[in-house]
């Protein structure tokens, strides 16, 4: 569907399709019976309490723009947004995603921050035969999957990322440092993986901090300044996030021992809690607000002027499921079923995204740009495109 040439000012968004939570009737969703006509339910999983709830928001408002900016409708049909709270479990985010599979009966699901729930939930969408097209959580363990696909990136990427720049722009011993669950050590793997291949050396072993217990990173920063370190790669985000970037400042490391990590370390509102501290902190991700392209001078500006904020990577990828999902819809014709959307989902193509152009691999997830972004006043900024992964 072609967009438009200049981004919607939104007064309210998306309240008529908030209210579609408790509609039923004649929606078309796993098991309407109109396939000409009618509106689509799509449920959007994401977490609207606890700890993750901010990602959540992001993920929603992203995913809400795109739908609102083509008049409610993906693939010419109206939409019914059904939201489902996928909390800060993986137990919490089954049971809401077994509500809209089983009870609210949706077409499609899109969202799901937590690497536990999508590994939680992978079977109730395989056996329903349900598309998810999940626009965060992908662990390295998520594989072979047909109903499953992400808009984001595999946990290992951000790492595989940096690791070859690091270990040309180091000039010595990198300390590996992360929190101890397994997102922090895929994104640990994923760095070793192209930082040791690239001549790169590892400042004694890789360090894995008690998660989410940890609180008080000085131990941790004192040893890393006796390890003879000449830069640091670390994975944390949320609060984690803030606590150690402003306590690696407090120690006197910033500015002395260059911080490298994937952009959840700085990535929305950390950065603000971070402030100063973060200065100079360079990141690998697959989206930066401030991208030079058509597709992101038209989402970001649209972003910021409706929620008040600039977009983040979070927001980008469910925009992306949107219209994965419009494509496909459309593409399905008069019959709209999930399996039809499901097998126009393998063939959408090329994707025109604000991060850069992308399409999805045989594993269901993207071969996409990843940037080297670098905070400066107060911003994360792209200094240069690193490499493209996913293939």
């Amino acid at each position: 569907m072609a967009r438009r040439s200049r981004p919607l000012v939104l007064t309210a968004v998306s309240a008529a399709l908030l209210l579609a939570t408790a509609c039923g009737g004649s929606s078309l969703g796993s098991g309407g019976d109109d396939k000409r006509s009618g509106p689509v339910k799509i449920g959007l999983l994401v977490p609207q309490s606890g700890i993750y709830k901010a990602l959540g928001d992001d993920m929603k408002q992203g995913f809400e723009l795109y739908v609102e900016q083509r008049g409610g409708k993906l693939g010419g049909r109206e939409v019914q947004i059904v939201i489902a709270d996928e909390g800060e479990t993986a137990d919490s985010g089954k049971a809401a995603a077994e509500k809209l599979v089983k009870q609210d009966r949706v077409l499609a699901v899109s969202g799901v921050v937590s690497s536990a729930t999508i590994n939680g939930v992978k079977d109730l969408f395989e056996t329903n035969r349900i598309p998810l097209v999940g626009s965060n959580a992908s662990p390295t363990t998520l594989t072979g999957t047909t109903y499953v696909w992400r808009t984001s990136y595999v946990n290992d990427e951000p790492g595989k990322a940096l690791g070859k720049h690091v270990a040309e722009k180091a000039g010595g011993p990198v300390f590996l440092i992360a929190a101890g669950y397994q997102a922090g050590k895929d994104e640990v793997e994923g760095f070793k993986s192209t930082f040791l291949p690239a001549g790169g050396k590892i400042a004694g072993e890789e360090v894995y901090t008690p998660f989410p217990g940890t609180k008080n990173f000085q131990p941790y920063l004192a040893q890393i300044e006796r390890s003879g370190a000449k830069a640091v790669f670390c994975f944390y985000a949320g609060g984690a996030a803030v606590d150690f970037v402003k306590q690696y400042r407090d120690f006197g490391l910033a500015g002395k021992i260059p911080l490298y990590a994937p952009g959840f370390l700085t990535e929305g509102g950390v950065l603000k809690g971070q402030g100063e501290a973060a200065t100079g902190i360079r990141t690998a991700l697959n989206y930066s607000a401030d991208l030079d392209n058509a597709a992101n001078k038209r989402f970001a500006p649209a972003y910021t002027t409706v929620y008040g904020s600039a977009p983040t990577t979070y927001a980008m990828a469910s925009w992306d499921a949107a219209q994965v999902l419009d494509k496909a819809i459309k593409a399905a014709g008069d019959t709209v079923t999930p399996e039809t959307v499901n097998a126009a989902i393998a063939k959408v193509g090329d994707i025109d995204s604000p991060r850069g152009t992308w399409r999805f691999n045989g594993a269901g997830t993207p071969i996409q740009p990843w940037y080297l972004r670098e905070v400066r006043n107060g911003a994360n900024t792209v200094s240069s495109e690193l490499v493209r992964l996913g293939g």
